[in-house]
């Protein structure tokens, strides 16, 4: 078979096997990691936290950790913490003038946006940390934290030594990606958060085919729901990948008798993604959805029947208010990320500088406005099918009765993330192949060995 030729193909280039290797070891050294309890915790303790995060926000986030939240591991943090760094870093470039700045320096201004960043990840740990250790009572069920620690472990030194163990961990899970970028395959953050959700999938699916097997529709119902997953995937992988392609032409210059005109080039494409936001409108609006329940649990309003409406339905990750708002905050932002990320001004002083231009469209802001025009276009159906996608686990739920923990792969960050991060891994994996002159892993690939015959 040809993926069995190409997987060997895989093997036979040194540096790419090297690479995936030194991949593979760290995402273990990851997963071990998220096995490893804070010191001081008792273990047999901790079935009441488990338990308290298997469905709901608490089950998104412990996803997202690939259960190290659940387990009081010492990356119970995750890598979250420099992902938000990253994002409030990002935001802010567009308004402070010394991160602009940083941002056209190259090289050496990207190297100090990272040091800014992993700064601030370290800033944003120090009060996550705290938090979540002062939340781990209350989540287990258990009185104080005293009746969670092993007998003669002090509550003081715990909290201590625990603060630093979880900043700790999530700088080095931040390092781990660092060097799965730099020495390895694919983006080291992404795969980090990939393998975390993937590592909470078998689980979830056992209990759900469990429980469809002892009555709950039987063997068809699991057959039917993994038909259903397979074509959300396939259609997650189009939204990915589907671009809206520019024509953009190229003056080429030619010298004749000693003096040099334009002459019409080949025609181009300019691609456009659908979705040029990918998963950060989800991000953003899964952030902004945490703050009705709080508000509704505030003092000023906890005892009113404003806030038990707003506790009771914006709690409820697959209640119909939760998702009807979540929908219109990933459609808003996916606009709003979509400008901020995609400099259509830019787009068209590079392509003037390189003599290229729109056909029927006059070089510079004419060019600006009408990228701008087509991105807005499309725009539109890229952020109804990025909500529609994010909200599906609601429908899956309440239409077939699937478990809450199998129903979040359905749709959503977690499905978007395996699907995008496993996309760009396999577009590096085949660019190494392409070089080698091999088949590639995916069919956009030539055969190389024809080429170079």
């Amino acid at each position: 078979m040809k993926i069995i030729e190409t997987l060997k193909n895989v093997w036979k280039i040194t540096e790419l096997k090297d690479r995936i290797i030194l991949t593979l070891g760290l995402l273990l050294v990851y997963r071990f990691g998220a096995q490893v309890v804070l010191p001081g915790i008792n273990i047999d303790a901790l079935g009441g936290l488990q338990a308290g995060t298997d469905t709901g926000i608490l089950g998104l986030l412990n996803a997202f950790t690939g259960g190290a939240f659940a387990n009081a591991s010492v990356f119970a943090l995750g890598i979250m913490p420099y992902i938000s760094a990253s994002i409030v870093v990002q935001l802010m470039g567009i308004a402070i003038p010394y991160l602009q700045k940083l941002q056209k320096e190259g090289a050496s201004g990207q190297k100090k946006i990272t040091q800014i960043t992993r700064w601030l990840t370290i800033g944003i740990c120090l009060v996550q940390a705290p938090g979540y250790l002062a939340s781990i009572p209350g989540l287990s069920g258990a009185t104080s934290m005293g009746a969670l620690l092993v007998p003669g472990f002090s509550e003081n030194m715990f909290y201590f030594s625990s603060v630093i163990i979880l900043i700790t961990g999530c700088v080095f899970a931040m390092w781990l990606g660092e060097k799965i970028t730099d020495k390895g395959i694919g983006n080291g953050i992404s795969l980090l958060i990939m393998v975390g959700i993937i590592a909470t999938l078998p689980q979830a699916f056992l209990q759900n085919a469990a429980s469809r097997l002892e009555g709950d529709g039987g063997f068809m119902m699991i057959l039917i729901e993994l038909v259903i997953w397979f074509l959300i995937i396939l259609g997650s992988i189009f939204l990915v990948m589907a671009v809206r392609k520019v024509a953009v032409q190229y003056a080429r210059r030619t010298a004749t008798g000693g003096y040099e005109k334009n002459v019409f080039g080949s025609r181009q494409f300019l691609p456009l993604k659908l979705n040029a936001s990918g998963v950060m409108p989800i991000i953003f609006a899964q952030a902004i959805m945490f703050v009705p329940s709080l508000i509704g649990g505030s003092a000023w309003l906890k005892d009113t029947d404003t806030g038990v409406w707003m506790q009771s339905n914006f709690s409820d990750i697959f209640g119909f208010w939760y998702n009807l708002m979540f929908a219109l905050l990933i459609i808003i932002f996916t606009y709003f990320y979509t400008a901020i990320t995609v400099p259509t001004n830019k787009m068209a002083d590079d392509l003037k500088r390189s003599g290229g231009f729109i056909p029927g469209i006059r070089p510079g802001s004419e060019t600006s406005e009408y990228l701008d025009k087509v991105m807005s276009q499309i725009t539109l159906p890229g952020s109804i099918f990025l909500a529609l996608v994010a909200i599906f686990p609601a429908f899956i739920v309440s239409l077939m009765n699937v478990q809450q923990g199998w129903a979040l792969f359905f749709g959503g960050t977690s499905l978007l993330i395996m699907v995008g991060v496993a996309i760009d891994t396999m577009q590096q994996i085949n660019s190494y192949l392409l070089n080698k002159h091999y088949d590639g892993l995916m069919k956009t690939g030539k055969n190389r060995k024809a080429v170079a015959q």
